[in-house]
């Protein structure tokens, strides 16, 4: 029963439409058909068996001139000869019926087909908008046209929704680029002034050494600021997508990473193949430099960074993996929640605004892949960037 039930799910509306509506075709012409034979044979014993038997039983011997056997053998005779003919006339009108029930069950089960394909004609339309969509191109509409029944108020409330979805991102992208300017004017403008008093002959070393303490907060702020937008910009749909050799894109991130962090050396292991993805060039880019940045920086004395860029048969594969403390497995995921970093930290800022891997995981997403994390058992992080190709 299970897997009838699952065969059953498994087809598709349309077909379990046609399928239902041949059945019940089917069902409701078996108890038409028996109940017309009920009809026909108690109809023929009651107007023609019998009657024949009765008239043939009350015809007396004299008529025959006494040569024929009594009435009694004769009607019993006649009775059987009827009842043999009337059986004989039930059995070809069941097959004939039989016969044209199927044929027309057959045309029936194809009219079905027909009439639920037309019925979902609408629906298939908006499936098709639905798959269509994206944040570029929210501006569409189904636009259905007819009848108010149920589809068309299904459109209609489709498209009501994509007015609000438009609403809503239009809204996000206005807001990140006011916040974009609003926000860096006054850190970049805060950093010109700090440097400059650290640049005058006459400051104290002691207004020098808090200038340079604010100099530290206002980088710490502007990395956090720069973060968010990141994270904002990387989490919508891409607008134009491109093939990108991510062999050069990995080559290019690691020119841009300090491989000597607070003096403790680390080597940096490579083994890249040629592999091509479909996306923005500048988000990749980004994706790896905060990879690599995340494995050199949470990584020990002499410690060592391998990187992987693997060509697959759905698409490619970048895996950073990295020397490091002792990762609890519980906690991986948790790693790629914006603000949390390893043992739960969420204030210390000195280390970063803890957004690196929540980056990564938004532009993978972006791109239509996926991010894998495994704690290694020696220490350290072993995390893989899948993306179609």
């Amino acid at each position: 029963m299970t897997r009838v039930l699952s065969s059953w799910s498994r087809l598709g509306l349309r077909m379990r439409l046609t399928l239902l509506y041949g059945g019940l075709f089917f069902l409701a012409g078996s108890v038409l058909l028996w109940f017309t034979h009920l009809l026909t044979a108690r109809a023929l014993n009651q107007r023609f068996v019998v009657a024949v038997a009765s008239k043939v039983t009350g015809v007396p011997d004299t008529v025959f001139g006494g040569r024929l056997p009594d009435s009694d053998m004769l009607a019993q005779r006649v009775r059987t000869n009827v009842e043999q003919g009337a059986a004989d006339v039930l059995t070809d009108v069941l097959r004939s019926s039989v016969i044209v029930m199927v044929l027309v069950g057959a045309v029936a089960v194809v009219l079905g087909y027909l009439v639920a394909d037309r019925a979902l004609r609408p629906l298939d339309r908006v499936t098709e908008t639905a798959q269509r969509l994206s944040e570029s191109t929210l501006h569409e509409r189904i636009g259905l046209r007819g009848p108010q029944d149920e589809v068309k108020r299904l459109a209609d409330t489709f498209d009501a929704m994509l007015d609000r979805l438009h609403g809503v991102f239009d809204a996000q992208r206005r807001f990140i680029a006011n916040a974009s300017h609003e926000l860096r004017t006054p850190l970049a403008v805060n950093r010109t002034v700090l440097e400059v008093s650290l640049e005058e002959p006459a400051a104290s070393e002691d207004l020098k050494a808090l200038a340079r303490t604010l100099l530290g907060t206002n980088a710490r702020y502007e990395r956090l600021i720069e973060g968010l937008l990141m994270l904002a910009q990387s989490e919508q749909e891409l607008a134009a997508r491109k093939p990108v050799d991510l062999r050069q894109v990995v080559r290019t991130a690691m020119e841009q990473i300090d491989l000597q962090p607070r003096r403790r050396k680390v080597v940096v292991h490579e083994d890249l193949c040629p592999a091509v993805a479909h996306g923005d060039p500048l988000f990749l880019e980004r994706c790896l430099v905060n990879l690599l940045e995340n494995a050199i920086k949470y990584n020990v004395r002499d410690g060592e960074v391998w990187v992987r860029l693997r060509e697959e048969e759905a698409g490619v594969s970048v895996t950073v993996e990295n020397t490091g403390p002792l990762v609890p497995p519980y906690e991986v995921d948790d790693l790629f929640e914006p603000f949390r970093r390893l043992g739960g930290d969420r204030v210390r800022s000195a280390r970063g605004a803890g957004l690196g891997l929540s980056i990564v995981r938004a532009i993978a997403v972006a791109h239509g892949g996926e991010v894998e994390a495994l704690a290694r058992p020696e220490g350290g992080l072993t995390v893989t960037v899948r993306l179609p190709g």
